[in-house]
C-alpha cells in the first residue's frame, strides 16, 4: 500500500517562478532607442506586478503622472506673452496691407495735426490787428461785421473825388450765424443815415471820423445785438487775393461804361481778374439801383471768392493755398480777439449764408432819398423797427432762407 507520505513532485508553479526570476537576472540591459520603447516603455504606460502571498501574479495598469506643466525660466506669464507675440506676429504675417495702411494713416493724422498747428502759429503772427469792439453783452448767436475799406489810394476803380479825404467803409456786411437756423448776410447802405456826436452823417464816414469801434456800436444800434468780430478788407488788396487765385466768375445783366469806377463790361457772366472785380465792386453810378445794386454785386463778388478758396484746386494745392492765403492776410485787418479759428468760422458761415439755405439782403428803409441837410446830402433813411425785429429772427434763427430787407 503506497505510503500517504509522498515525496510531491515540484509543484508546476515552481519552475514558473524559478524561470521567472532567472530571466530577469540574464537578460541584459539594452540601450539602444528601439530597444528601450520596448522594454522600458514609458511612465505613463508602465504597470507593476502586485503579488498575491499564493504566488499567483497579475498585471494592473498603474495611473498615468499628470504633466506638469511647462514653465522657462522666468514665470507662467512668459508662454502667455509669448503666445500673444506668435499671435501677433500671425496676424501682421496674415494681413501686412491692413498694417501698413494703419501705420500709414496714423502718420498722415500726425502730419496734419503738425501743419494745422504751424499753420495756425503761422496764420495767428500775420494777422493785423485793431482795437474795433464793444463792451456789448452777447446774445447767443456769433456775429462778423465785414468791412471793406476804400482808402482813395489812386488804384484802379478807386474812389476819385480828391474833395473827399481820408477813408470810407463803402462795403458794410452783418454776417450772423445763429445756434440753429439759417446763417445770414444782410447788406447796410453805404448811406445810411446816422447821428454820430450830435450830427447827422452818412454810416460810412462813422470810421474816419470817430474810430472803427464807434462804427461797431453804430451797427449794434441798427441791429440790436452784439457785433462779435469784425474784418476790414483793403480794396487795394482785394485784387490780389483775386489774381492770386486765378480770377472768379462774375455776371451782371447789362452793359457799361463807367469811368468812374472803371467798370468796362459786356452784360453776361465773365471771368474777372483783379482790377475788373474791384470796380464790379465800387460801380454805382451806371447802376439804375445805385448803392443798392453794388451791394448786391459785392456780395456776389465775396461769394465768389469764397467759393473759389474752397476749391480742390485752390484748397489742395500747396503753392495756390500759400498765394492766396498771403494775399488775403496783407489785405485783411481784424479785430483785437480774433484769431484763425475764428476766420474759418467766418469763411464757412458766409458759405452758408451765400447758398441756397442762407439769408440775403439788406436792411429795410423807409426812405432811400432823404435828405436831412445840404452839407449831408442824399441819405438812405432805415427803418428801425423792422430791422430790430429783423435781427432778432436771424440772432435766433426763426427767419426762413431767402432774401429780405430793402434788397
Amino acid at each position: 500500500m503506497p505510503s500517504r507520505h509522498r515525496h510531491p513532485e515540484a509543484a508546476p508553479n515552481a519552475p514558473a517562478k524559478s524561470a521567472r526570476h532567472s530571466r530577469r537576472k540574464q537578460e541584459p540591459p539594452s540601450f539602444s532607442p528601439s530597444s528601450r520603447s520596448v522594454n522600458q516603455p514609458t511612465r505613463a504606460n508602465t504597470t507593476r506586478t502586485a503579488r498575491r502571498t499564493s504566488g499567483s501574479s497579475r498585471t494592473t495598469p498603474r495611473p498615468a503622472v499628470p504633466t506638469a506643466p511647462r514653465t522657462n525660466d522666468w514665470s507662467t506669464s512668459g508662454n502667455q506673452g509669448n503666445r500673444r507675440l506668435r499671435t501677433s506676429t500671425a496676424l501682421t504675417r496674415k494681413h501686412p496691407l491692413r498694417r501698413f495702411i494703419a501705420i500709414l494713416l496714423l502718420v498722415i493724422l500726425l502730419a496734419l495735426f503738425v501743419l494745422a498747428g504751424c499753420g495756425w502759429f503761422w496764420i495767428n503772427a500775420k494777422l493785423t490787428r485793431e482795437k474795433m469792439l464793444t463792451d456789448t453783452p452777447g446774445s447767443g448767436a456769433t456775429t462778423w461785421l465785414l468791412l471793406g475799406s476804400d482808402q482813395r489810394d489812386g488804384s484802379p476803380g478807386a474812389g476819385q473825388d480828391t474833395s473827399i479825404t481820408g477813408f470810407r467803409t463803402d462795403t458794410i456786411l452783418v454776417l450772423t450765424k445763429p445756434r440753429h437756423g439759417a446763417a445770414s448776410l444782410i447788406s447796410v447802405p453805404r448811406d445810411s443815415l446816422v447821428k454820430q456826436d450830435g450830427n447827422y452823417m452818412k454810416i460810412n464816414a462813422v470810421a474816419y471820423t470817430s474810430g472803427y469801434t464807434a462804427l461797431t456800436s453804430k451797427i449794434e444800434d441798427i441791429t440790436g445785438h452784439k457785433i462779435d468780430h469784425v474784418a476790414l478788407i483793403r480794396f487795394g488788396g482785394l485784387s490780389k487775393v483775386v489774381d492770386a487765385m486765378g480770377g472768379i466768375n462774375l455776371c451782371y445783366d447789362a452793359d457799361v461804361n463807367d469811368p468812374k469806377s472803371g467798370m468796362v463790361w459786356s452784360k453776361g457772366c465773365h471771368q474777372a481778374d483783379g482790377g475788373m472785380a474791384l470796380a464790379f465792386t465800387r460801380m454805382r453810378y451806371s447802376d439804375p439801383k445805385g448803392d443798392f445794386g453794388r451791394a448786391e454785386r459785392q456780395r456776389q463778388a465775396i461769394s465768389a471768392i469764397t467759393s473759389k478758396a474752397l476749391q480742390p484746386s485752390v484748397l489742395l494745392n500747396p503753392v495756390a493755398a500759400n498765394k492766396v492765403l498771403s494775399a488775403g492776410l496783407d489785405a485783411l485787418v481784424v479785430d483785437e480777439r480774433t484769431n484763425p479759428i475764428d476766420l474759418v468760422r467766418m469763411v464757412l458761415a458766409f458759405r452758408s449764408a451765400s447758398g441756397g439755405k442762407g439769408i440775403t439782403g439788406s436792411l429795410y428803409w423807409t426812405n432811400p432819398n432823404y435828405y436831412p441837410n445840404r452839407r449831408v446830402g442824399s441819405t438812405v433813411l432805415l427803418d428801425q423797427a423792422r430791422n430790430t425785429d429783423l435781427f432778432n429772427q436771424l440772432i435766433q434763427g426763426s427767419h426762413a432762407p431767402g432774401t429780405v430787407g430793402g434788397i
